[in-house]
């Protein structure tokens, strides 16, 4: 569901959108940041700063994959907040064990959010919906406000823009 505001309607738009996007937002953080908690405090503030953004003179057309994108600028914000990100002792850093490397998948996923950062907002959408949130391609379709083949085919053309945007691998000589 999308709701087309005019302005002095959107809060009410908002409202009504509200039943259908909580739990979407809410699953979002959730899964992202493991505590609920924090999933609660950050669907507030998605939905707080979507109230804000529906009372402005010109508010944005209220969607679910729109408040998906303001709870990814929520969860970053929260991220880069945190005061804790930094602060391990070195002292307290474990030793290296000899277990597998994840250095290489850690690089992988750097290099795979940053690609996904550069794609137009309706792949980012429906790529995060599909492959980070593990949605069915009919889930995506509804929460989209697509058809599910529609939402078939924006799949098809979102992954190829992220497969055309990520870089080769280097040849590693034997």
């Amino acid at each position: 569901m999308s709701a087309e505001p005019d302005g002095t309607d959107a809060p009410r738009a908002l409202l009504a959108l509200y039943d259908e996007a909580l739990p979407a937002v809410y699953g979002y953080f959730v899964r992202r940041c493991g505590d609920r908690g924090t999933a609660e405090d950050l669907t507030s503030e998605t939905f707080l700063a979507a109230m804000d953004a529906a009372r402005k003179p010109s508010p944005p057309e209220l969607s679910v994959p729109w408040l998906i994108g303001v709870a990814r600028h929520k969860l970053a914000d929260h991220y880069r907040r945190r005061h804790d990100r930094f602060s391990v002792p070195v002292a307290d850093v474990p030793e290296a064990t000899e277990t597998a490397d994840t250095w290489d998948a850690q690089l992988d996923r750097i290099v795979a959010e940053s690609v996904l950062a550069r794609l137009p907002e309706h792949h980012r959408t429906v790529l995060a919906l599909r492959y980070m949130d593990d949605r069915s391609v009919p889930e995506c379709a509804e929460l989209i406000g697509r058809t599910v083949h529609a939402t078939e085919a924006l799949l098809v053309r979102a992954r190829r823009a992220f497969r055309s945007n990520y870089p080769e691998p280097e040849r590693r000589k034997p």
